[in-house]
């Protein structure tokens, strides 16, 4: 510890004497570390607030009995407790509502029987430290749509006991009164509760049009043994379950979302590793003649080591607290894009505020160090294995990065085999999938350097007859200083490369939606019931509604249907089943596979012959082609019906399943439509029948009207709102590379100033060297540029026909618009310029006579 004392004394005064590059290092870490900490942090907070609500809703139920779309008879509830003699369990009415007046975002509304209920969850047990008395179950039981509220969300929105809320149930205003505050002792329950009104449960049977219904009972069972006796008492169509099963089926939903997030944000993390490695090879090169006299002096290699390494992890340290708390910032940005994502695709989560668990922190301190040590080891090792009297001669580093230029080609084709190979592995999954695009990514990093210095030695003659001695001396320079200039062309390829391929792929994916809205929405007109999210309709229509619009002047057809939720036991999965009278799309509907003898499968369909499914579920599930025939949980019992075609469908990753509308009837019990599609006749005036709908309905706010450009114009609305925390993470990917540019110029101004003051002494004008800098920072930005395009190509081929398709399960048709290529050209090299000025106007102030001087 003492013999190294002061080489670390050294190192401190290099850092006081040169701050900006040490500066620019902890910015490069800590923007990478703050990118991946944000999203870590949105995705945690969103996984646990639906933990901690479904936690609140199961308590210490171990199963449940399930029913289908329409729930259980709840008759059921009796034979459980009587003829099986089943005790603890507990009857279940729950549904998502609105409460305008408690901040806007949809609640879980949980009617419960408050004399079953101490033993599942603890707040309505007596003795229970939660601010409810006898007072407040009383009112429960006694007044109808009296509700029980966490008592920190009633004050958040400034109310109070007695006061009286409308809920919002698919558009139908419910007023009901708060009776009881809950306030639980401990933080968890608190915040699990914030999502939650409670209710007796006959209410919630009456604001769910439930009545007669359960959505499910909860049970308490010691061991699997006395769960036989339910069993023998359930009618077909009531599953046994466990309790973990239903949430496990739920979280698995967003779990390639997340992953696909998570991989997105370690991109920057990726492009600071140029940066750090960029700041820490010049900060060997610069003190080159100090370290080879330190070693002359008797100091070892492994000390001259342990000091870079050691400066890498204090300034990777300092980088990594930085982008903690950055990311605890950008966190509470981010998790509001992230949950309206969650709600609009896949089920409602309330997250009322970014919670920071100490493994996520030490997890991005941990990956912020370790960047800064990896990309410090290769220009660590340089310097502790040079001898002393190479390590006194400039040209030593660069002459070796010559040297390594043919090992470097070869390193790039033997990775980017790797690549392909986790790519094209049979049965490979998400985590390959991000294995081989990285490893293609990195791949074309390494090919930076010989790319830069072939380019470049093609650029000088040309640059000569075009611009004279300035047009020659830029490639030459850039060249010279390869160990410096390809890093930063490396860091700013690669970041351009992620925009040029994450914008092909959002394209792509915007271009495929869209001509999948025209081939599908063919209907004039539309009408649902308002849902508690965006992209789901969770109401059903009135009877008479659906009735009248039937029959409108002007209507030559209307189609019905209507969307549910079930579990398909044979795959474990939560599938939308959507009951349909007819083909809303007039034949043009897009299919991936239709069975060989029939000509329209919407024939067969509504003949009920069979299904029909879309490509997610054939693809999420490895699926043949012909599939096999799908087993659905019907209220009969399980019956598999055949597979008639396989239909493409962008508005569920998680599958769909269409059923004739009579079938399902037939199956479930339920003639419920939640949507209508309205096809007008031949000059009719879609406007005036809009307009004759909306004011016969005028008063009700459980029906809403739509256009088809109306619908689809929200749709888009929805992608654009889902790919907007996209075009957050890929602009900080510029920014860092920016960085990594000004770190990089930074570095040759300074390494070169005897140099550059030779060139000033010797008839040089301040312009010219403006000129000069500026010329080189746009040979480096279109050199990455040029690299940029076939790598955002490659990648976008991955994103789009390798992780999509086992993210989402969804073919997309590549949009390769011009506009992509020509923008990623663009920010490369304004970018270069950009991060040139600030060096070129601190070269063009130089003072002569102190460049000259030796140090």
């Amino acid at each position: 510890m003492t013999t190294n004392t002061p080489l670390y004394r050294l190192a401190w005064r290099r850092l006081r004497r040169r701050p900006l590059q040490y500066v620019l290092f902890v910015l490069g870490v800590a923007i990478g570390v703050a990118m991946m900490v944000a999203i870590d942090l949105a995705n945690g907070s969103a996984r646990r607030a639906f933990a901690l609500s479904t936690d609140a809703v199961t308590g210490k139920a171990t199963h449940r009995v399930a029913g289908g779309p329409t729930g259980l008879d709840e008759d059921v509830y009796r034979r459980i407790r009587v003829e099986a003699g089943f005790s603890p369990a507990a009857p279940v009415v729950e549904g998502y509502v609105g409460a305008p007046a408690l901040g806007g975002q949809p609640f879980r509304l949980i009617g419960i029987d408050p004399f079953a209920e101490p033993p599942f969850r603890d707040y309505f047990a007596a003795g229970q430290a939660t601010g409810l008395d006898l007072n407040a179950l009383t009112a429960l039981l006694t007044e109808p749509n009296s509700i029980i509220v966490a008592g920190d969300t009633a004050a958040a929105a400034g109310l109070a006991l007695g006061d009286t809320v409308t809920l919002d149930v698919a558009g139908r205003p419910t007023p009901a009164r708060i009776v009881g505050l809950l306030r639980p002792a401990d933080d968890v329950s608190r915040r699990a509760l914030a999502g939650i009104l409670f209710t007796d449960i006959a209410s919630a049977q009456e604001v769910l049009g439930m009545v007669g219904r359960l959505s499910h009972v909860d049970l308490i069972a010691a061991d699997e043994s006395a769960l036989a006796a339910v069993e023998a008492v359930l009618p077909p169509g009531a599953t046994l379950q466990t309790a973990a099963a239903r949430q496990n089926a739920v979280q698995q939903m967003t779990a390639a979302f997340e992953l696909n997030l998570a991989a997105l944000s370690l991109l920057a993390l990726v492009v600071g590793m140029f940066l750090i490695y960029n700041t820490v090879t010049f900060s060997v090169v610069q003190r080159r003649p100090l370290f080879g006299i330190l070693r002359c002096l008797g100091v070892t290699g492994g000390q001259l080591f342990a000091l870079i390494l050691g400066e890498a992890m204090v300034l990777g340290l300092v980088g990594s607290l930085l982008g903690l708390g950055l990311g605890l910032l950008l966190g509470r940005g981010v998790v509001g894009l992230i949950t309206q994502t969650i709600n609009d695709f896949w089920f409602v989560v309330n997250v009322r505020g970014v919670s920071a668990p100490a493994g996520t922190l030490l997890r991005g301190l941990l990956v912020g160090v370790g960047a800064s040590l990896l990309a410090a080891l290769v220009p660590a090792l340089e310097a502790a294995r040079t001898a002393p009297q190479s390590t006194l001669r400039r040209s030593t580093l660069e002459s070796r990065v010559r040297r390594l230029l043919p090992w470097l080609v070869v390193a790039w084709a033997v990775l980017t085999l790797i690549g392909v190979g986790l790519l094209w592995l049979r049965g490979g999954g998400l985590f390959t999938a991000f294995g081989g695009l990285f490893a293609v990514l990195i791949a074309a990093a390494l090919l930076a350097p010989p790319v830069t210095a072939g380019l470049m030695r093609l650029a000088a003659p040309v640059g000569g007859r075009l611009l004279g001695v300035l047009g020659r001396l830029a490639p030459r320079d850039i060249v010279r200083s390869l160990s410096r200039t390809s890093v930063a062309v490396a860091a700013l390829m690669t970041a351009v490369s992620v925009i040029v391929g994450v914008s092909i792929m959002v394209g792509s994916f915007r271009g495929t939606v869209v001509e999948w809205l025209d081939q599908t929405l063919q209907a004039d007109i539309y009408l649902s019931a308002p849902g508690a999210t965006a992209n789901r309709v969770a109401g059903t229509l009135d009877p008479a509604v659906v009735a009248a619009v039937r029959q409108w002047p002007g209507v030559a057809r209307a189609v019905t249907s209507h969307a549910v939720q079930i579990e398909l036991p044979e795959f474990g999965r939560l599938v939308q089943l959507v009951a349909v009278d007819g083909d809303v799309s007039r034949g043009n509907r897009p299919y991936a596979w239709v069975r060989d003898d029939l000509s329209n499968p919407w024939t067969a369909l509504e003949a009920g012959e069979g299904v029909i499914i879309s490509e997610a579920l054939v693809l999420k599930e490895n699926l043949p082609i012909p599939p096999p025939p799908i087993t659905l949980p019907t209220a009969a019992g399980p019956q598999a019906l055949p597979v008639l075609a396989v239909f493409y469908d962008y508005s569920s990753d998680q599958g769909s399943v269409f059923i004739d509308n009579d079938l399902y009837r037939t199956l479930w019990d339920d003639a419920a439509v939640s949507a209508v599609g309205l096809l007008v006749a031949e000059g009719e005036s879609v406007e005036a029948i809009i307009t004759g709908i909306e004011t016969s309905l005028s008063g009700r706010q459980d029906v809403v009207v739509q256009s088809n450009e109306a619908l689809r114009r929200g749709s888009l609305e929805i992608f654009d709102r889902t790919f907007a925390i996209t075009s957050a993470l890929r602009l900080l990917a510029v920014i860092v590379a920016f960085i990594g540019v000004l770190s990089a110029l930074m570095s040759l101004q300074l390494e070169r100033a005897r140099e550059l003051g030779t060139l000033r002494a010797t008839g040089m004008t301040r312009p010219q060297l403006w000129a000069l800098t500026l010329l080189e920072t746009g040979l480096m930005g279109l050199t990455a540029g040029l690299l940029a395009l076939p790598v955002g190509y490659a990648l976008a081929w991955i994103l789009v026909y390798v992780i999509n398709v086992r993210s989402f399960g969804w073919t997309l048709r590549m949009d390769l618009a011009p506009g992509y290529f020509l923008q990623a050209m663009l920010v490369a090299v304004v970018a270069a310029l950009l991060a040139g000025i600030y060096p070129a106007l601190r070269v063009g102030n130089m003072e002569i006579a102190a460049a000259l001087r030796e140090e």
